[in-house]
């Protein structure tokens, strides 16, 4: 079978179905393997994953364990909540943990190689169609593959998204600097590394954390352009990073001659679609539900995607041992879109919380006090165990209002607890 896409989703997916016996070529557009960015978070759902792969020691030794995750406000610099991030470990049976992107990409890499994955760069794919018994991808130099199954990894810009729909990009205007920062630098020696920390302002917000066992500061100021809202097309220009976060505290402010300032990464999504699968062509990752990153599963997503085809598989074995793809790949969009789709539209949702200003921010900061620490009613339905049929698909969290809140009588109304 092909896998088209060297990212984490493709790598994760590649490795997950060579586990079931499946001989797997992946094809990757680029000329050599590798991963950008900074930090990424792994929450329960994927670490359990990690583990059943049996990488979640070498994770461990290349990632972080944080001890809290903590939400400030980014004007006034005040705690607002937190979770305890070793007692949610405790709920759900896996850490929650933190690690460089393209550490996570090298241990996937690894991880295929060992398993006897057909690795190929150069091979940019540009089309893909179903044959009388698979399918095959042509790529820009010419040449085909064809196998009886393709699957198709190859990112929010999809070639094979077409062939579900006719969509683009969503933009949201926003745009995310990013920046490493060594521990031996002033800045790393007055953060605690042991807590993911957020901090929530007008149109923007700040995100930092520690990376490869406290040796480096990750940071991410994400801000609403206003280039990108009047439909210019130079947005998210470090003029504007400077100027979204004038009025935050002197702490964020201060992090900010650190981010990399000659790359930035705009932010889109796509609307949610419910059909995966076309033939013998099916998406995952970010080609099937690329997110918003705001309760930062799109990886997550990408990578439980795969163990849940992995599991399919091995559940519609044929007596001779062959896969019944016809049932696993049904089983598979039977599963995955609906939980997609939630995580799609609760990004979105999060991000507009985060960015509130006015009353509506004084009272998010209400409802964030007043709730307690160990209070798991809004991550219960995501890092729980990835569901493998729709019955197992936990019930989503009910929202509070913000208009529950009366600011200045310190009265909530409603559960707000």
């Amino acid at each position: 079978m092909i896998v088209v896409g060297g990212g984490i989703g493709g790598l994760g997916a590649a490795f997950s179905l060579t586990r079931q016996g499946l001989a797997v070529r992946l094809l990757e557009s680029a000329p050599a393997f590798g991963e950008v960015g900074a930090g990424i978070q792994l929450a329960p759902n994927c670490t359990r994953i990690l583990d059943d792969y049996g990488l979640l020691d070498e994770a461990r030794s290349l990632g972080v364990v944080p001890d809290a995750m903590v939400m400030r406000d980014a004007v006034d610099g005040d705690e607002l909540t937190r979770i305890d991030l070793r007692d949610l470990e405790k709920r759900y049976g896996y850490p929650y943990l933190v690690i460089h992107r393209s550490d996570l990409h090298g241990l996937l890499l690894r991880a295929c190689e060992r398993a006897g994955v057909e690795l190929v760069n150069d091979a940019q794919v540009t089309s893909y169609e179903n044959t009388a018994d698979g399918a095959r991808v042509t790529l820009a130099s010419g040449g085909t593959h064809e196998a009886g199954i393709v699957i198709a990894a190859d990112g929010l810009h999809s070639v094979a998204r077409r062939l579900f729909v006719d969509d683009r990009p969503v933009s949201s205007a926003y745009v995310a600097y990013r920046g490493t920062v060594p521990a031996e630098q002033p800045r790393v020696r007055s953060v605690d590394l042991s807590e993911v920390v957020v901090y929530v302002g007008p149109r923007c917000h700040f995100v930092h954390y520690g990376l490869r066992g406290g040796e480096l500061l990750n940071q991410v100021a994400v801000f609403e352009s206003p280039k990108a809202l009047a439909g210019q097309e130079d947005w998210g220009t470090p003029d504007e990073l400077d100027a979204a976060f004038a009025q935050t505290c002197d702490f964020v402010r201060d992090g900010l001659p650190y981010m990399w300032r000659d790359k930035w990464w705009r932010m889109f999504d796509r609307a949610p679609i419910m059909n995966w699968v076309h033939g013998r062509i099916a998406l995952l990752g970010d080609a099937a539900h690329p997110p918003l990153q705001y309760i930062a599963q799109g990886a997550i997503m990408a990578i439980e995607d795969g163990w849940v085809l992995g599991e399919h598989v091995a559940r519609n074995r044929t007596a001779d041992g062959a896969v019944d793809w016809s049932a696993a790949l049904a089983a598979y969009e039977a599963v995955r879109p609906e939980h997609c789709r939630r995580v799609l539209t609760t990004s979105r949702r999060w991000g507009e919380l985060w960015h509130l200003d006015g009353l509506a921010r004084e009272q998010r900061n209400a409802l964030l006090r007043a709730r307690d620490t160990y209070d798991y009613s809004f991550t219960d339905w995501l890092y729980g165990p990835t569901a493998l049929t729709p019955d197992q698909e936990p019930e989503m969290f009910t929202p509070i209002p913000l208009s529950s809140v009366a600011i200045g009588e310190e009265v909530l109304t409603g559960d707000a607890a």
